[in-house]
């Protein structure tokens, strides 16, 4: 033993008393084995934020691995500056209070070969170039009030050798738990989860609004994100389906609740833009989103994925450029060439948003759903959605028609919409029901415009007007539209213009 103060044992102390809280949902270890804790200064690091500690944790995670039962490497207060470490099995990393583990500026493990590295951006190919990464490895969990601070690492597409973009990348994991930690300046990820299936991460902070991603759910399945407040400047929380391992797979059964989420220049919520597998089974519920550069909500299927059973429900959101995106996409990024895919099944409920422009600079982009030609958006329902947006726009905005963009995923691509609450194209089975949209400022575009559709509904919708407005709703090239029980939102009925 190097350490055997009283500090050292009140440290202890509190960490068994913390695992022994969190222990159904973490303990695996064998019928009566013994679980034991190994500090990471009995093995030599020094946790002076200087000297190199990486060799003596990886010594700590290995005395873990080989012990019986399941074992907590401890990192009692201090700042642990490391290289990249390496996870094993059935072990729990426990960050005490006052504890950081600190990415170096270099020296990581080199990003490992890909032979799919061309279906997906660099950081999302490799694994190992990472401040903790893990293979194949089952049983894990991170706990403490102690942070994670991705200094050293990069957040280029580009990197020079030895340095990392990333906190944590596992690939292909099983049972995940996070607790209480912090993560912070993430590089290009501060979570990279590919190819997961069960994950758990509560009372979690991920703090990465100055770097890019925050978290990314990968190829996974069976995950519940709740109670955390997750922060990027690339998007929040985002679900994607790339080739980085050889196959594709259908994300599914994805929880993600009660929590604060924001993105300063992307998206807060996203599926996308890697999509060559499927998506079903998710829920986003009781979530502040306070930001998004791109889209607060943004549903876009760009390589042929199906994504369906998705459902939004009691959200409220603030400074989101675009407050909710939906776009079917043709980029064909994956093997195959898969042609567009689908969109369908999605509903919305009771979700509140105001002050909708973007977090940084202020601009504004109108609700979007848009399908490709032959490829409709299919079966979305909101219900109880009310929206105030920043208006603005004269009535001569009404005739703009936006290009298709059908290899590109950015929301502000389509310019100014001719609408100022929602446009529709390319869709089938679109109905808003006690719903509202209006403006903070007069804007004379209509409300709503929808084209090349079937089956739109408005049932119970009220609509601000602008002083100059033609019309309130437009419907071109629209199969049966609906609009009934819906008004201004001073009383009187809707104007509507179908054409086509």
């Amino acid at each position: 033993m190097t350490r055997s103060t009283q500090l050292r044992a009140a440290v202890i102390t509190a960490a068994a008393a913390c695992l022994l809280a969190v222990a159904p949902q973490t303990a695996t270890a064998q019928p009566g084995a013994a679980h034991r804790t190994y500090d990471v200064r009995d093995y030599g690091a020094t946790g002076d934020g200087t000297t190199l500690d990486d060799d003596a944790i990886d010594r700590a995670i290995d005395a873990a691995d080989a012990a019986p039962g399941r074992g907590t490497v401890l990192f009692p207060p201090g700042t642990y500056k490391s290289r990249t470490l390496h996870l094993k099995s059935d072990i729990t990393l426990h960050l005490a209070k006052g504890a950081t583990l600190l990415a170096a500026p270099g020296g990581m493990d080199e990003a490992e070969p890909n032979p799919w590295d061309a279906y997906q951006d660099f950081g999302h190919s490799h694994f190992r170039n990472a401040l903790l990464t893990g293979e194949n490895i089952h049983h894990l969990a991170i706990t403490g009030s102690g942070t994670l601070d991705g200094e050293g690492l990069g957040t280029s597409n580009t990197l020079e050798p030895g340095v990392g973009d990333k906190i944590l990348s596992l690939k292909r994991c099983a049972d995940l738990d996070i607790q209480d930690v912090t993560f912070t300046r993430g590089g290009h990820f501060a979570l990279l989860l590919n190819g997961c299936d069960g994950v758990r991460m509560t009372r979690t902070k991920v703090l990465t609004s100055t770097d890019r991603d925050a978290v990314n759910l990968i190829n996974s399945r069976h995950v519940d994100i709740g109670h955390s407040r997750i922060e990027g400047r690339d998007d929040g929380v985002v679900l994607k389906s790339d080739y980085a391992l050889g196959r594709t797979y259908t994300s599914q059964d994805i929880r993600v609740h009660d929590s604060d989420v924001l993105s300063t220049e992307n998206n807060a919520l996203q599926f996308g833009s890697e999509t060559c597998g499927d998506f079903r089974d998710i829920r986003f519920d009781r979530l502040r989103i306070g930001g998004g550069g791109k889209a607060a909500i943004g549903i876009v299927s760009m390589d042929g994925a199906d994504i369906s059973d998705v459902r939004y429900s009691d959200i409220t959101m603030t400074k989101g450029a675009t407050p909710v995106f939906i776009k079917i996409g043709d980029r064909k990024r994956c093997p195959g060439a898969p042609p567009a895919g689908r969109i369908h099944d999605i509903r919305f409920r009771n979700v509140t948003g105001t002050g909708l422009t973007h977090p940084v600079t202020g601009v504004d982009y109108t609700s979007t759903i848009t399908g490709a030609p032959g490829a409709d958006v299919e079966d979305i329902t909101f219900d109880r959605v009310r929206l105030t947006v920043p208006g603005g726009h004269p009535a001569s905005d009404a005739e703009l028609v936006p290009g298709e963009f059908l290899t590109d995923y950015v929301p502000k691509t389509y310019g100014v919409r001719p609408s100022y609450g929602w446009w529709i194209r390319h869709a089938k089975g679109i109905t808003f029901t006690n719903s509202a949209v209006s403006t903070d400022t007069n804007d004379d575009r209509p409300a709503f415009i929808a084209d090349d559709g079937v089956g739109i509904t408005l049932d119970r919708v009220t609509a601000g007007r602008g002083t100059a407005s033609p019309y309130d709703v437009g419907f071109s090239g629209v199969t049966g539209p609906v609009v009934r029980h819906s008004t201004t939102t001073d009383g009187e009925a809707l104007r509507i213009r179908t054409t086509g």
